[in-house]
């Protein structure tokens, strides 16, 4: 199973403002306790101070954390009003509209900003990023330079214009960048995923350093577990992708992927049927409507000479994915060797 690049929008969106707090019931009630208290000591410095554009600007980012955009947006326009000369308002504006969905206004905000101030490193990479949404990749390549020649230590603009050679297949120079950006900063997770995911298509050992080297950041990540997992089997390192599974299963009970591809492995590689069964039974449990699943199983069955189970799981296959070719393919095979007895 061939894993996927890691979806722009939902990178630099998930990464834009920060994730809210999620926890327990108790955590989230005294979040929003402090919250409350927050948002009071903000109403009450706004009527002392009324003509104060920093204090909108903090009332804004509190909205905007909370969802309020119509209020968020109130408040930064009054702020903006007071004092246009102060690019981080800008940002702010950009901000809730980038979460509004209107990428173009977040745009001319952030274009805005670095009119104000042309040295704003943090207007500039936004708008380097939104960029890169929008799929503007020379104004992208162009903003991440000028950010640069200003500061060449900032690792995310360097991972910025990867993201977009990559889009563009141009993976030797993305490579460069990322390399850069892991270099810049050496708890880059996200680089050293993507590096993992282009050195594995490569069956180039590099992944494997790349990976683990994720992991050392993420020990539990699904998603660098599962890819290390996918690099050892498809470079016939069977019994690592196995064990690498088996943890993933450990750290992620739901993920009905790791058992599944351990029956694979068994099945296709390794030819031991009966170990094959057990692990796609577990994935089946995991996702009940997983006809693969239940097809490989049928054809472990059947393999082992079991052609009872393997009808029925063809069957089942084929209740969920009408007309699914191969559990077909695999019922009529079964007929063949019955009618040859």
């Amino acid at each position: 199973m061939r894993r996927t690049l890691i979806l722009v929008f939902l990178l630099f969106i998930l990464g834009w403002i920060g994730c809210r707090n999620r926890g327990s019931n108790d955590h989230r009630k005294q979040v929003s306790d402090t919250a409350k208290i927050q948002l009071e000591s903000l109403n009450k410095q706004i009527v002392d101070d009324a003509s104060n554009p920093d204090l909108y600007n903090a009332r804004a980012l509190f909205y905007l954390a909370d969802h309020q955009f119509d209020k968020a947006l109130k408040d930064i326009n009054k702020a903006i009003s007071i004092d246009s000369r102060k690019s981080v308002y800008y940002v702010t504006l950009s901000d809730i509209y980038l979460l509004m969905g209107q990428p173009q206004n977040s745009r001319d905000a952030l274009i805005q900003a670095t009119k104000v101030n042309p040295t704003d490193k943090e207007a500039m990479l936004k708008l380097a990023k939104l960029y890169l949404i929008i799929r503007d990749y020379r104004n992208c390549y162009d903003m991440v330079r000028q950010l640069l020649m200003l500061d060449n230590t900032i690792a995310s603009a360097y991972f910025t214009r990867a993201i977009g050679l990559l889009e563009q297949g141009d993976t030797n120079h993305a490579v460069t960048d990322l390399m850069q950006a892991v270099d810049k900063k050496q708890d880059y997770y996200e680089a050293y995923i993507q590096l993992g995911d282009l050195y594995s298509i490569k069956k180039d050992p590099m992944a494997e350093a790349y990976l683990k080297n994720a992991l050392n950041i993420k020990p539990q990540s699904r998603e660098a577990l599962y890819m290390l997992g996918m690099y050892y089997q498809e470079t016939s390192q069977y019994e690592k992708a196995i064990q690498v599974y088996l943890n993933l299963s450990k750290t992620d009970t739901a993920f009905r992927e790791a058992p599944y591809n351990i029956g694979y492995i068994y099945l296709v590689y390794v030819k031991d049927f009966q170990k094959a069964i057990p692990f796609f039974t577990e994935s089946i449990k995991k996702d009940p409507v997983f006809y693969q699943a239940y097809f490989n199983r049928g054809y472990a069955y059947e393999l082992s000479g079991n052609y009872q189970k393997a009808i029925e799981d063809y069957q089942q296959s084929l209740k969920i994915h009408v007309n699914y070719e191969k559990a077909v393919e695999g019922l009529n095979r079964i007929d063949r060797i019955k009618v040859k007895k």
